[in-house]
């Protein structure tokens, strides 16, 4: 099956997008619109400046460069960069004081996140976790002949660890009545670095896959075997320019490749926004963290499509720099924020947090020093 969930926005895309929505700037705590009123001064508002540097997942490099176009529109003495390198070198580089903050497809662990463990921020201060980015993960696969694809989580695990080595195995076949499989070997596409994307997965089929998937969940490959590429777009570019090939990407950037339905025998469900958020919705957070950092604990085995990441910006609760602190604050203000989560969701598919979810999430960012 294929499937479209949005169409990606390039950064000039963006930038044409705010210009012409010129009352429709984003608004942040640290930078709203002037207005007029009987009691307000003549004074202009506050003006934000300086640059930002982050780094990490590459699930959510649309709508980073989404978010990254319309924020700099609207505050032009701001720039960020923003460098789609893995969640794991995101994670490496926000501690090391190479970003000022980071993007990750799984939070912080609480033994990670400890005060003097982060360079830039200040010598007593922790990180904070907030989620911004909830997509659905696609299995995506190419395959002579076949576009619709049913997979239990038994037969997926079975698949990635080279168990089932070729497509015409009877187990394929017996969730696919009425399609006629080659004689062709199974390509399993995985990540080579250390990617939150692999961790969510490898989460599911550990989870889901138990008894089947022997390994625990795990941001670096776990298994010999199969074949290695970087990045999600070095992923979907060996699936989608091989032959008997299967992988796993972000389901935004997963472009016209064919897309397996995954779930239950009789419950097949394909990626999509509304089942992400779903997915999300109905799990808890994770418990024995402070009260500004937000971890999501998702429910794998959850009604609908199973396999969703959760991607967080990571931040120092009180910066070195003080003027780091409120351009962060400002930038994931906006991100978070409806309009951002909208802009998120019209370019890269993404499903917005829910309200509730928001809520939590902007007062979290609020508390950036």
């Amino acid at each position: 099956m294929k499937i479209r969930l949005t169409a990606a926005l390039g950064i000039s895309a963006a930038l044409l997008l705010s210009a012409c929505a010129a009352n429709e700037v984003p608004t942040t705590p640290e930078t709203k619109p002037e207005t007029s009123t009987s009691s307000s001064s003549d004074a202009p508002a506050a003006t934000l400046e300086g640059t930002l540097s982050g780094k990490g997942a590459s699930s959510a490099k649309v709508a980073q460069e989404t978010w990254i176009a319309q924020f700099q529109t609207a505050n032009t003495g701001v720039t960020i960069n923003y460098s789609p390198d893995g969640s794991g070198a995101g994670r490496e580089a926000f501690m090391g004081g190479g970003a000022d903050f980071a993007g990750s497809d799984r939070a912080l662990k609480v033994d990670e996140n400890k005060a003097g463990a982060f360079q830039g921020c200040a010598a007593e201060s922790s990180a904070i976790d907030v989620p911004i980015y909830i997509s659905p993960i696609a299995i995506i696969f190419k395959l002579d002949g076949v576009t619709e694809l049913n997979l239990t989580p038994d037969v997926l695990a079975k698949i990635f660890r080279g168990d089932i080595k070729n497509w015409n195995d009877p187990a394929i076949a017996a969730l696919n009545q009425g399609v006629t499989f080659p004689d062709q070997a199974i390509t399993a596409v995985h990540r080579s670095d250390e990617s939150g994307t692999t961790e969510n997965f490898t989460d599911y089929l550990h989870v889901a896959a138990e008894g089947v998937w022997t390994d625990g969940a795990s941001g670096e490959w776990p298994v010999k075997g199969g074949e290695a590429a970087k990045g999600t777009s070095g992923v979907v570019a060996a699936v989608t320019g091989g032959q008997g090939t299967i992988g796993y990407a972000d389901a935004s950037q997963a472009g016209q490749a064919s897309i397996a339905k995954i779930g239950p025998e009789g419950k097949f469900e394909a990626p999509s926004e509304e089942a992400a958020a779903a997915a999300v919705e109905n799990s808890p957070l994770e418990e024995g963290r402070e009260a500004n950092d937000i971890a999501v604990k998702l429910d794998r085995k959850a009604e609908g499509y199973p396999i969703v990441l959760v991607s967080y910006g990571i931040a120092c609760a009180e910066y070195k720099d003080p003027a780091k602190g409120a351009l962060v604050k400002a930038y994931l203000s906006y991100v978070a924020s409806e309009e951002g989560q909208k802009a998120a969701a019209d370019s890269a598919g993404s499903a917005p947090l829910s309200a509730t979810l928001r809520e939590k999430v902007t007062a979290a960012i609020a508390t950036i020093k």
